[in-house]
């Protein structure tokens, strides 16, 4: 059963050392958005298999194999994916989702909402003005599931 989940969003082009030590120990990777190159996830892949959606910046020809939302499975657990949670259009609990992740916004977020646990890994790519670089980790071995936000310090 997964039980540990890496969440990584908004590379825009650039995987982090230290992003990849993160996922380490990950058996599934989700990736939320603006990927930026193919690579990042055939990278990913190494680690754990890659749960990925399209994001804005993903409009080469590679992206359009990336849908714009994706559905991953922890055990029992139903995580909903897509870039930018401003486009959500279903209401995840009535859809019997338990988990929304999404990007796009660079900041990272947690939050809850009518049983429904809302992440934003923030972005691990370039820096974006003065907003942290981070990623996560899920562990859905116990409820309620803990997020650790991942500050991933190394420049640019």
């Amino acid at each position: 059963m997964i039980t540990r989940v890496g969440l990584i969003s908004d590379t825009h082009g650039l995987l982090r050392e230290e992003a990849l030590a993160a996922l380490e120990g990950s058996q599934l990777i989700i990736h939320a958005g603006d990927v930026g190159r193919p690579e990042i996830l055939d990278e990913l892949k190494t680690i754990a298999p890659v749960v990925a959606v399209r994001g804005n910046v993903d409009t080469q020809a590679w992206a359009a194999a990336l849908t714009a939302t994706a559905v991953a499975e922890g055990g029992t657990v139903s995580i909903y994916v897509l870039h930018n949670i401003a486009e959500l259009d279903l209401n995840p609990a009535a859809a019997g989702f338990h988990i929304v992740v999404s990007g796009h916004s660079h900041k990272p977020a947690r939050s809850e909402r009518d049983g429904v646990l809302y992440i934003n890994p923030g972005s691990a790519g370039p820096r974006r003005f003065s907003l942290p670089i981070t990623m996560a980790r899920l562990n859905l071995a116990s409820k309620p599931w803990e997020v650790d936000l991942v500050h991933l310090d190394s420049e640019p």
